[in-house]
C-alpha cells in the first residue's frame, strides 16, 4: 500500500469536509488521479472502502454477471460497485471493456506462468522408439567430440 491509513483517514477529513479531489491532492501531496480514485469510492461505498486494504478474487460468472448489469443493464458503475462488493473503480472499468471487447469468454482467467512443451506426436510406437534412438546417438556422438577435444588438449599440454 502506497499510502498509509493515517492518510487515508486524512483524506476521508476532507472529503466530509467537502473539498474536492484537486485540493485534498494539494493538501496532502498525493497525485490527483489517486484521490480521485479514492473520492469515487468513498462516493460509492462509503469511508471504510478506503481502509480495505485485502483483495479478493472475484470468479468468472461475478465478473460477468457485473460487467453485464453496466454494460447491457445500464446499471451505474458505483452501483454495480455496491451491489458486486467491488471496492475498486479500475476493476469494473477493466471488466466492462474486455466486456465489451470480447464478451463473457475475455473474462475467463488467463493462464499463468510459462507455456509448456508441446510433447511430440508419433503415429505409432514404432517411430517414438526410433525418434528416442536418434536422441540417444547425438548424445553419444556429442560426448565423443567432447571427449576428444579433451585428449587433443591434453596432448597439446603433454608436448608443451
Amino acid at each position: 500500500m502506497r499510502y498509509g491509513m493515517d492518510v487515508r483517514a486524512e483524506a476521508v477529513r476532507y472529503f466530509e469536509m467537502g473539498f474536492a479531489e484537486r485540493a485534498v491532492g494539494r493538501l496532502l501531496g498525493i497525485p490527483r488521479n489517486t484521490v480521485g480514485k479514492w473520492l469515487y469510492a468513498y462516493r460509492a461505498l462509503g469511508k471504510e472502502a478506503l481502509f480495505v486494504t485485502t483483495h479478493r478474487k472475484c470468479d468468472h460468472e461475478t465478473k460477468v454477471w457485473a460487467a453485464r448489469a453496466v454494460v447491457e443493464g445500464g446499471m451505474a458503475k458505483p452501483d454495480a460497485m455496491e451491489a458486486f462488493g467491488l471496492k475498486s473503480m479500475t476493476q469494473i472499468n477493466d471488466w466492462c471493456r474486455l466486456y465489451r471487447e470480447g464478451g463473457p469468454d475475455a473474462l475467463l482467467p488467463k493462464p499463468k506462468g510459462r507455456p509448456r512443451k508441446p510433447e511430440p506426436a508419433f503415429s505409432s510406437r514404432e517411430e517414438e522408439l526410433e525418434a528416442r534412438v536418434r536422441e540417444l546417438e547425438l548424445e553419444l556422438e556429442i560426448q565423443k567430440r567432447i571427449s576428444a577435444l579433451a585428449d587433443e588438449i591434453e596432448r597439446r599440454r603433454r608436448t608443451r
